[in-house]
């Protein structure tokens, strides 16, 4: 399993985030920078040393980051975070450049995606993938709306954590290209029932869009039974549930990412870690 997470790289730009809605309560940054004894704050925003990974290059001038990989960017903070708006405009220049990888960023700022734009954008880079990241119904309905009016040419509907049973069918159709569906993470996390992730696979198929259920969560409950899931292994569980819908290889939806999942892909980068 290991090896289909070698297509995978990850950017984070900039480090830190505020807290904004329900789903940011128990946050997996603010934890992380409290167990390894961060210097500073998690709700400061600051440049990271790989702030432009994606466009440098080995003594023998090729990137350092192959082309084909689909890169998880800005997953220690949010790429929308008013706090970066400076830096942002650098980010999308390095993205335009790379127009060989993919970048796959999630947000719980899509409200500010427009004023965040560069002036190039038009309907969106072919090669940014936009997740609008939902943990209940009331903000499914607050952003959602927003998400789907917006210029983006490759959308998802990230549901995490998922902390209550919703309704998401009115939003999707075929501009939404994948719905991923987690639970919370850590000590403290909040359950997540398996029959609410079943209703938001059952909503996916009837619309034929792509379903990935990627983490239990530490709080998992089945038939009525809580089970609590060790972090190592909450992926491979929600894997193992073998519900995914439409989904390929390297966990990337059958189409219309097909083109980032060919055979020649350069799998030598190591983006394994797991948060």
């Amino acid at each position: 399993m290991s090896e289909k997470w070698e297509i995978y790289a990850d950017w984070n730009p900039w480090h830190g985030c505020t807290k904004i809605s329900p789903g940011c309560k128990y946050c997996y940054v603010y934890r992380q920078d409290a167990m390894y004894g961060s210097d500073t704050a998690s709700d400061i925003a600051r440049k990271t040393a790989n702030f432009n990974l994606p466009v440098k290059r080995k003594r023998d001038k090729t990137y350092k980051i192959p082309p084909g990989k689909i890169i998880f960017t800005c997953f220690t903070s949010d790429f929308l975070l008013k706090d970066a708006d400076e830096w942002r405009p650098e980010c999308w220049a390095m993205m335009k450049q790379r127009s060989d990888c993919l970048f796959y960023f999630f947000t719980k700022r899509i409200d500010r995606l427009e004023c965040c734009l560069p002036p190039d954008w038009g309907d969106g880079y072919d090669n940014v993938l936009i997740g609008c990241t939902v943990e209940n119904q009331a903000m499914a309905d607050y952003r959602l709306p927003i998400f789907k009016s917006l210029p983006i040419k490759h959308k998802s509907i990230i549901v995490s954590p998922m902390l209550e049973k919703m309704d998401i069918s009115r939003y999707l159709d075929d501009t939404i290209e994948e719905v991923a569906v987690g639970g919370e993470s850590g000590v403290d996390a909040r359950p997540c029932n398996y029959d609410w992730v079943l209703e938001i696979r059952r909503e996916c198929v009837e619309k034929e869009i792509a379903f990935r259920f990627h983490q239990t969560g530490a709080k998992f409950i089945k038939d009525g039974k809580m089970y609590r899931i060790m972090r190592r292994f909450q992926l491979s569980q929600a894997h193992k549930a073998n519900i995914d819908y439409l989904i390929g290889d390297y966990f990337v939806p059958i189409k219309p990412w097909h083109k980032w999942k060919e055979s020649d892909y350069h799998l030598n980068f190591d983006c394994q870690d797991e948060i």
